[in-house]
Order: C-alpha cells, then structure tokens, then sequence
C-alpha cells in the first residue's frame, strides 16, 4: 500500500498559492532515511536455533502436519507444535531477516527474507535445514515504516551500501526556489524532489495451509507469489525452486493472494482480481471486481468469495464491509455481487464447510450456508471479543488466530457450541 507523499504536496501548495513570480521556501520535514547491512552479512545470518523465541510482534501463519510456522514481520519464524491445539508448545526458531510471507509443500517451507527466496526442509520441524537461497527475486521488497513520513528512495535504492534492514527518522531543512509563469514552471528547487519515493506500509496432501493474509500461493508444483505489482511464477518440482520467465505486472498493487480450484483471487486496494492458472506456466487474468479503496483479503469455497475491506493505517477510505460474489464463472467476466454487509474493521477471514470466521471486534462466526441470511440472528455463531485479530486458519474443526496480543485456537467441532482451547501470548 503506497503512502501519500506530503512533502510534495506541501511544496505545491505553497507554489499555487505564491503571490509572485519568483522566490523562496525553507522547508523543514522527516524523512525515513535507511538502515544498510552488507549484503554478504545478510546473506550469512540465517540461524535455526532449538531453543524458543518470545514471539513480540503479530505476523502471518502457516500450518503444516500438526505445527504451526508464525512469521514474526522482519524477524524470522516461530515454530509450535500444535498436536495438541489445547496446549502448543514453541519448539525452535529460525532467524530470517526480512521474512513476511511463506508457504509450504512436501516438507519443504519456501520464504521470502527481503529480496531473496529461502527455503528449507522441515521433515523434523523443530530443527528445520537451510536448502539453498534465491536471491534478488523480491527486488522492491523494503522492510515497513512505522510512521507516515515518506523515505529516501535514492539511497534505499543504492545497493552498493547493501540491503535496506531498516529506518531511522531524521528531520532536514532544505531552501527552494521556485519560478512560475513560465514552462519550468517548478524551478531548479524541485530537483530534491527526485531523491523521495513512497513506501508500502488449501490443504490437502502435502501443501501447507497459510493465512488469508498471505502473498504467497501453492497450485499442483508451482509457487505464486505477488509483491506490489508484480506476480512471479516458481517451478518448484524439484530441490531448487526455479523462476518461469519474467515478474508478470498485473496493474494494480496486490496485497493477499489465495489458491482456488486453478484460479488465483488477489486482494487489492482497488478490488479483487481473478487469474486462471489452467496452464500454471501462463497465468491469465480473467476478471476483476472493482469496490472502495480499502484493504482486502479474500478466501473462496464452493464458488463463494468472501472479501473484507477494513479502514485505517493507509487503507484508504472509512468503509469496513464484508463482500460476497458468486464466482462460479469466472470466464464470462461477469462476476455476480451477491450481497455486502457493513462491519467494524474486518481483517483476516476464512471459510470452512459453510462457517465463516471473520477477524472484526475479535472474532466473529456465521453460518454462511446462505450468503443472504449471514448476518440474521440465528446464523450468528459466536463473538469473542477483546483481541485485536489479525488472521486466521480454520482446519480440522479448530480455528487458529493470530491476534495482536496472542495466538488464539477455538474447537468449532459443534457450530452452536465452539470452545476456546488455548492462548499463546505475543509481546508483554
């Protein structure tokens, strides 16, 4: 998600609004500038350690063959053993810098860790092996900003100084001088400018679950992955991952993706876009779906999409709703919207066997055998409140949620009667 540069917006203000032709500005502003670690330290700090990590900060999460993998953003991974959903137990940790995203396949964990893809063997997950490393096939990836100033993309963009690990606030003050009337109608003091960028704030055999959060997809023996707007394709049939040909761009900037029959459902800020992957080689767009600005996971079963859109942080507008389409034919183009239902701030959903879990206000559940009725009383499954949910994985009858304070697992074996099991904390 890019974030307005106010700067920019600052200076032309002041220029449309100058009462003569010529003149000056001191201009006094923050700006994100980067943190470097040499790329050959980066590359060599990958570290699997047996012994549990507190687990400070919300991320995504995988599951796989009984444990679950909690990508800690920037950090690495944490791995819990969840055989027992009422009592996981942290087993190891692997520090990866830079990780956000990842999948699983065959006991093989693929991630990203800033602009390379790393991947290991979890045969034994509490001690996973690092099998190899790709590297600059994320090559926009930049670690989050925790504020709103813009950064220096000239130097985050200088790999000479190594990878970008993270960034420090500084203030600067800077004199331009602008000219009006003529066709250089912003001066020479513009030229600072071009130093600012903007920043971006189903299982089955052997293929690991992942959250509705996640930018990385698993289909037959090809990895998806999707980073701003770029969509690459990984042959991962044999030990090495291997690329299929160039990033495809798909237009707009995509968030979240998820595997459905041979479809691909990316979540935007615009809308949902919809790929056929009938030839896994050649993803082709079939259809898109266009609703407010806003962030959007998107989960699919028996031709249903469920879509949230949630405001606040850089998402865009206020609207927080929650979108249905029949998309038994995507082909035609022509998605049917069903039905959309105002909520609070939904997050993370996903969908199992007709049972809809909803991150809004905590967690919230619905029969959702009738896109219609969802929202009437007696559809209205359960309400845990007092979290901050961010994602989830419903699988085997308990429902996995990672919360801003927690992980959070719940037995929905009997829908009109779902039972918490356990909570891991995150953070103090």
């Amino acid at each position: 998600m890019k974030k307005l540069n106010y700067l920019f917006l600052f200076l032309a203000a002041i220029l449309l609004n100058a009462c003569s032709d010529t003149g000056e500005e001191t201009i006094t502003y923050k700006i994100n500038e980067p943190v470097f670690m040499s790329m050959d330290l980066f590359r060599k700090s990958v570290r699997v350690s047996p012994e549990p990590q507190e687990i400070k900060k919300q991320g995504k999460l995988a599951f796989y063959q009984g444990f679950m993998y909690i990508s800690e953003p920037e950090k690495g991974i944490h791995i819990i053993d969840n055989r027992n959903p009422s009592k996981p137990t942290a087993v190891g940790f692997v520090e990866l810098i830079g990780n956000v995203d990842m999948a699983i396949k065959d006991n093989i964990l693929y991630a990203d860790s800033y602009i390379d893809m790393v991947w290991f063997d979890i045969t034994n997950p509490a001690n996973p092996k690092l099998l190899g490393r790709k590297e600059n096939v994320f090559p926009a990836a930049m670690p989050a900003t925790d504020n709103n100033y813009i950064y220096d993309y000239e130097q985050a963009n200088d790999r000479s100084k190594g990878i970008v690990i993270g960034w420090v606030v500084r203030e600067r003050t800077e004199k331009y001088i602008y000219t009006r009337g003529t066709s250089n109608w912003w001066g020479g003091g513009f030229e600072k400018m071009d130093g600012f960028g903007m920043t971006s704030n189903a299982a089955g055999g052997g293929v690991g679950k992942t959250g509705s959060m996640s930018r990385f997809a698993i289909y037959e023996d090809f990895l998806y992955t999707v980073m701003n707007d770029q969509l690459g394709v990984f042959n991962i049939e044999a030990k090495e991952p291997k690329q299929v040909g160039e990033n495809i761009y798909v237009g707009w900037s995509v968030e979240t993706i998820f595997s459905y029959k041979h479809y691909m459902y990316m979540g935007t800020p615009f809308g949902m876009l919809i790929y056929s992957i009938a030839d896994p080689l050649k993803p082709e767009q079939l259809a898109s779906v266009q609703h407010v600005y806003g962030c959007d996971p998107v989960v699919v079963e028996d031709d249903i999409a469920y879509v949230t859109i949630h405001s606040g942080n850089l998402c865009g507008q206020d609207a927080n709703q929650l979108l249905i389409y029949n998309v038994e034919n995507p082909e035609t183009q022509k998605l049917k919207h069903i039905v959309t239902y105002e909520m609070t701030q939904p997050k993370g959903l996903g969908i199992d066997k007709g049972i809809l879990f909803i991150c809004d206000e905590g967690l919230k559940v619905f029969n959702a055998t009738d896109p219609m009725t969802i929202m009437a009383p007696e559809n209205k499954l359960a309400h845990y409140k007092g979290m901050d949910g961010y994602d989830l994985i419903p699988f085997e009858n308990v429902l996995m949620m990672i919360a801003a304070d927690g992980i959070y697992q719940y037995d929905y074996t009997d829908v009109k009667n779902i039972k918490p099991l356990s909570k891991l904390p995150i953070g103090k």
